[in-house]
């Protein structure tokens, strides 16, 4: 049984927002490893370390179940998702279905200023890759450029789509602890992408952009699957 007098390690909150910003906290602990995965969140705690109620500690937890990070356990609470290999595969695949479609629709859409800002993205992306900054920093970087794609889409159920399984995604990732050896290989790899939308070719585009996802699926996933073995023996 878990010991109320424990510290989940945050600091008290105001009452502006609060819900989301509870969320965002949680979240940020989860894709960090604060959280491992099949811990428990204990409402009191938390509500207790960031000088709430557990009302809206509650209602963050039903949003990030939302999201994929957690899972509810009835008579039980909630506790961080323990995410697997296949699942992992099931992520990329929709990825790969929603990005797909809102590439096309962005070059029909023919509007410089989001092309524009991916490569200010990308510009962005090579920054990041530099010493100073996490890894969670450069994820989260990573995952803009391709908000960025479906948001210029012009189809906000791309987007919505998108930002539900985006968390889901940098957690993957920081379970794995690395993409790529390089960081600044991160960036080279949207280059291609950005180059077809830039030239107006759709097909182009369209396998730039499923290499680029299909290229970080076999990473990720292989990745997975070795340390869920080396955590099996």
């Amino acid at each position: 049984m878990e010991k109320e007098n424990m510290s989940s390690g945050f600091a008290p909150l105001d009452r502006e927002g609060l819900v989301e910003r509870i969320a965002g906290l949680l979240s940020k602990a989860i894709v960090m490893g604060q959280l491992a995965p099949g811990a428990r969140l204990l409402e009191s705690v938390v509500a207790r370390d960031l000088g709430v109620s557990r009302a809206p500690v509650r209602e963050a937890a039903r949003l990030l179940e939302s999201s994929g990070l957690v899972t509810y356990a009835p008579n039980r609470g909630f506790f961080v998702r323990q995410i697997t290999a296949d699942e992992l595969d099931d992520l990329y695949e929709l990825r790969l279905v929603i990005e797909t479609a809102a590439i096309r629709h962005l070059i029909r859409n023919k509007d410089p200023q989001v092309i524009d800002r991916l490569a200010r993205q990308i510009d962005e992306l090579h920054r990041v890759a530099g010493e100073g900054f996490d890894m969670l920093t450069q994820v989260s970087a990573d995952m803009e450029f391709h908000r960025l794609l479906c948001e210029g889409s012009g189809n906000p159920k791309f987007l919505k789509v998108f930002e539900q399984i985006a968390i889901e995604t940098e957690f993957s990732i920081m379970v794995v602890g690395h993409l790529y050896d390089d960081p600044h290989r991160i960036a080279e790899t949207h280059v291609p992408v950005l180059d077809a939308i830039r030239a107006g070719d759709e097909e182009r585009a369209v396998e730039a952009l499923r290499y680029h996802i299909a290229d970080a699926q076999v990473v990720v996933t292989r990745s997975f699957r070795q340390l869920q073995e080396e955590q099996g023996k």
